[in-house]
C-alpha cells in the first residue's frame, strides 16, 4: 500500500511535464503527420487527402536535397571540430596560470551571443566586397580579395568555421567541469609509475571524459541537424543553395510559400532522419564509453 501511494505521488508530480509533452510535442507531431498527406495551405481547413504526393515532391526538389546534404555535412564537421578543439582547450584551462579565470570567462563569452547575431556580425567581416574587414586586411597586405560568401566552397567554409569558433568555449567549459571531478591521486600515481603526460591523457583523462564527450557530441549533433539561424543570417542559404538547410526549406515552403502539406512532409522525414542519426550517434558513443570503462 505504501508503494502504491508513492507511485501515485510520483505520477502527480510528473503529470504537468507529461501534459506539456503531449500539448507541445505529441499533438503538433500528429497534426504535422496528418497534414503531410493533404494539400493543406495553412489557412483553409478545406483540404483533400492526396496520399504520398507531398513526399514525392520533397524527393524531387533539388534545393531540398542540397539542403539535406549541407545540413548533414555541417552537423558532422561541427561536431568533430568542436570536440577535437574543446578537449585540449579544457585541459589547458584546467591548469594553474596567471589570469586563468579571466581566460576561462573570455572563451565562454564567445558562446553567449546567439548564432543569429554572430551571423550578422561575421557577414560584414567576411563580406566578399573589397570593403569587407578581412578583404581590407588582405588589400593592405597587397593580396587579392577572396569571394568569401559569394563562392560555394568559401561560403560553406565560413559558416562552418564560425559555428565551430562560437561553440568551442561552451563545450570546453563542459569538459572543464568533468576534468575538475577527476581525482588528482590518479595523476600522482601515474607520475610515480613513470607515465608520460600523453599516456596520462590517453589512459586517464579521456576515459574520465567519456560521459562529457557523449553529452557534448549529442548536443552538437542534434543542434547541427536543426541549424537555421547562422547560415540564414550569413548567406540566406546561398550562393545558390550551397548553404541551404533542411530547417530553412521547411520554413520557406511551409510558411513562406503556404505549402503546409509539403513543409509537413519534409518535417516528418527530417524528424525520422534526425532520430535515426541521433540514435546511431548515441549508440556509437555508448560503445566507446564501454570500451574505456
Amino acid at each position: 500500500m505504501q508503494g502504491l501511494r508513492e507511485d501515485l505521488n510520483s505520477f502527480w508530480f510528473l503529470l504537468p511535464i507529461l501534459a506539456l509533452f503531449v500539448i507541445l510535442f505529441l499533438v503538433p507531431l500528429v497534426q504535422t503527420a496528418i497534414y503531410s498527406f493533404t494539400n493543406f495551405n495553412g489557412y483553409s481547413m478545406d483540404m483533400d487527402f492526396i496520399g504520398l504526393e507531398n513526399y514525392k515532391k520533397v524527393f524531387s526538389d533539388p534545393s531540398t536535397l542540397q539542403g539535406l546534404g549541407f545540413t548533414i555535412m555541417y552537423a558532422v564537421i561541427v561536431m568533430v571540430g568542436v570536440t577535437v578543439l574543446a578537449i585540449p582547450l579544457a585541459v589547458v584551462l584546467n591548469r594553474k596560470f596567471v589570469g586563468r579565470n579571466f581566460v576561462r570567462s573570455l572563451f565562454f563569452f564567445f558562446s553567449v551571443p546567439s548564432l543569429a547575431i554572430m551571423g550578422m556580425v561575421w557577414k560584414y567581416i567576411f563580406s566578399p566586397m573589397k570593403t569587407g574587414v578581412v578583404n581590407s586586411v588582405l588589400a593592405a597586405l597587397g593580396l587579392d580579395p577572396i569571394p568569401w560568401l559569394s563562392n560555394n566552397g568559401w561560403a560553406k567554409f565560413c559558416v562552418i568555421f564560425i559555428a565551430v569558433w562560437a561553440q568551442i568555449g561552451w563545450h570546453a567549459t563542459l569538459y572543464l567541469a568533468f576534468l575538475q571531478a577527476i581525482p588528482a591521486d590518479l595523476y600522482e600515481q601515474a607520475t610515480v609509475d613513470g607515465a608520460t603526460p600523453f599516456q596520462q591523457f590517453v589512459h586517464i583523462t579521456l576515459p574520465q571524459l567519456t560521459p562529457g564527450i557523449v553529452t557534448s557530441t549529442f548536443l552538437l549533433m542534434s543542434g547541427g541537424l536543426k541549424v537555421y539561424d547562422l547560415p540564414y543570417t550569413m548567406t540566406k542559404g546561398g550562393p545558390g543553395y550551397s548553404t541551404y538547410t533542411v530547417t530553412q526549406s521547411i520554413i520557406q515552403q511551409g510558411i513562406g510559400q503556404s505549402q503546409y502539406g509539403i513543409g509537413s512532409a519534409l518535417a516528418v522525414l527530417f524528424f525520422i532522419a534526425t532520430g535515426i542519426v541521433v540514435f546511431l550517434q548515441m549508440g556509437i558513443s555508448n560503445l566507446i564509453a564501454r570500451r574505456f570503462q
